[in-house]
């Protein structure tokens, strides 16, 4: 067993040491780069439910009318300016005012504001489209397609969508109601970037997926600093190279040049193919591995996210709200993370404080933190704490120490007289839909980490509206008056054109959430770490988690290098 072992050991060390074929890590130009996982589509307007893994190539290689400043703060992107208004019927209509210097990657091809009407109606018929309902219009296009209705009808209704081309470099988009997050959403979530409407016009659909699945002749066309040049799905890796054609490129310093060459390939090993000089990024996935000595080349990127406990509010004691609200207070977030992580940002709130409307100083002062003493004082004769909570989290690694935090959790609530008892669970969303033969989810108490899809307070609310996925049933609460009084508040702020007014009524909803209700207690926001190499500049991870490409640049002397062949 021993020589066996030995033999096993040096045929992994051969394997990583030298090339291997189509397996991903065999000597190959440029930069290389450990992704979580492979993307499911190049077609970024039909798109695919699993879309977050398609994130970092669609952010590299495509634009949207927005984007986002250093501070999360809506800016010019294809559009170099807007104006909103409010029509005789009540709708949002935006007007965009396009870049003109804009050319698609092959530097001949401009972009349109046609461009922005072919893809927006493939992404009203696209397999996420539920995400375009915003779009005036849309729902009825989607209920002719779901009933089956003829071609005709289809595209039809598609036509009177609020979408539509006032002249080449003038896109009008109407929405079915008021929406104060829509500019956000337009930089990041990547249904909304245009497609190349001059390839695509005409096509069969079998065409159109050849065109996506088959990078080929500089095709698909990009707009960002970079086009996809190969889509290896066996070898599980992405070739892009160098958009020389984009009004986009990364910001040169001194000596400074793009990289012309970027690889993502996914990988088990990535930490050690890093270790071994064989790639030149990889994420750290496992928060055991911040514990030890840092390396040099160790960064992190504070993340637009919450990690929180989520209580169920229909099971006792937890139905009632000072039992809750004595759990946020009875938590010392600081302590529950000292020396897990190199940097850490307790809260006590659920919006960052990097988003735009976050909660000021003087709000977050008066939502629950902790005060150990109150907390046992709001505790003081409450029936049912005699029995255990039961305190569900994610099994296995991540960036987040999860079975630390848990551990400690329990400590804590045992100084104020509540017994946790830990269950970290593979079937995590399962176990926590779970309902008892009462009718009660199973669960007390669940942690998870909720991450913004846009920068903008709408994102993180979305999950605890009646139709979101929070699993509290904090919708039976009061007979459900603070909640309809919560979507309320949000439906007024979604509304709402003055940004100073909005965040009020956002800060008023977190309040209701947070403190009358108590339904989450939030701990933390989350930082992604990752490893990079000196000779790259501008290579990070966005706020939203997702691998950042767009000033990707090589240091000077490492260009010549990047460069050859």
């Amino acid at each position: 067993m021993a020589s066996r072992s030995r033999l096993v050991l040096a045929l992994m060390g051969l394997w990583l040491t030298t090339a291997c074929g189509p397996c991903g890590f065999q000597p190959d130009p440029g930069t290389k780069i450990i992704v979580p996982a492979m993307p499911t589509t190049l077609d970024w307007s039909y798109s695919d439910p699993a879309s977050w893994s398609n994130y970092p190539v669609m952010l590299a290689t495509q634009k949207g009318l927005t984007t986002l400043g250093p501070d999360n703060s809506v800016q010019p992107g294809l559009a170099e300016r807007w104006e909103r208004e409010r029509d005789a019927q009540g709708h949002d209509v935006y007007t965009f005012h396009l870049r003109q210097d804009v050319k698609w990657s092959d530097g001949t091809t401009p972009l349109t504001a046609q461009d922005f009407v072919f893809g927006w109606r493939r992404a009203m018929l696209g397999r996420e489209r539920g995400e375009m309902a915003e779009i005036a219009g849309a729902r009825q296009a989607v209920e002719l397609q779901e009933r089956g209705a003829p071609a005709e009808q289809v595209q039809a209704a598609l036509e009177r969508t609020g979408v539509e081309a006032l002249d080449p470099h003038t896109l009008r988009v109407t929405l079915e109601r008021p929406r104060s997050y829509f500019l956000s959403r337009l930089a990041n979530v990547y249904l909304f970037f245009p497609a190349p409407s001059a390839d695509l016009a005409g096509k069969s659909d079998e065409e159109i997926r050849d065109y996506f699945d088959r990078p080929r002749e500089g095709r698909p066309l990009a707009l960002g600093p970079y086009r996809v040049e190969r889509w290896d799905r066996a070898g599980e890796r992405v070739r892009l190279v160098y958009n020389p054609a984009s009004a986009f490129p990364p910001p040169l310093g001194p000596g400074e040049r793009p990289a012309p060459v970027v690889t993502l390939m996914k990988s088990e090993i990535g930490p050690a193919l890093y270790e071994r000089g064989r790639v030149d990024f990889v994420f750290i996935d496992s928060a055991l591995a911040l514990r030890g000595e840092r390396p040099d080349d160790l960064h992190y990127e504070p993340l637009l996210s919450t990690y929180f406990i989520a209580l169920n509010t229909e099971r006792p004691p937890l139905n009632r709200p000072e039992v809750r609200r004595a759990i946020a207070h009875a938590l010392d977030r600081d302590a529950l993370l000292a020396g897990l992580l190199p940097s850490v940002r307790p809260s006590n709130v659920l919006l960052p404080p990097d988003l735009p409307g976050a909660a000021t100083p003087e709000e977050a002062a008066r939502l629950p933190h902790f005060d150990r003493e109150r907390a046992r004082e709001e505790l003081r004769g409450v029936p049912g704490l005699d029995r255990p909570l039961r305190l569900v989290f994610r099994a296995g690694d991540s960036f987040v120490p999860e079975v630390a935090i848990a551990e400690r959790i329990a400590a804590q609530l045992a100084t104020v007289g509540i017994t946790v008892t830990l269950d970290a669970r593979s079937d995590f969303s399962s176990e926590v839909a779970r309902r008892t033969p009462e009718g009660p989810r199973a669960y007390d108490m669940y942690m998870r980490r909720l991450g913004a899809d846009y920068a903008h307070p709408n994102t993180f609310f979305t999950l605890f509206e009646r139709e979101g996925n929070h699993q509290t049933g904090w919708e039976t609460q009061g007979g459900g008056e603070p909640m309809a009084r919560f979507e309320r508040l949000l439906e007024e702020a979604d509304a709402e054109a003055d940004a100073s007014r909005a965040r009020t009524l956002y800060a008023q909803a977190q309040a209701l959430l947070l403190d009358e209700q108590a339904v989450i207690v939030p701990l933390y926001h989350p930082d992604r770490y990752y490893r990079s190499r000196p000779k790259l500049r501008g290579l990070d991870v966005d706020p939203f988690n997702f691998l950042a490409l767009k000033s990707l640049r090589l240091a000077p002397e490492a260009a010549e290098e990047g460069a050859r062949p």
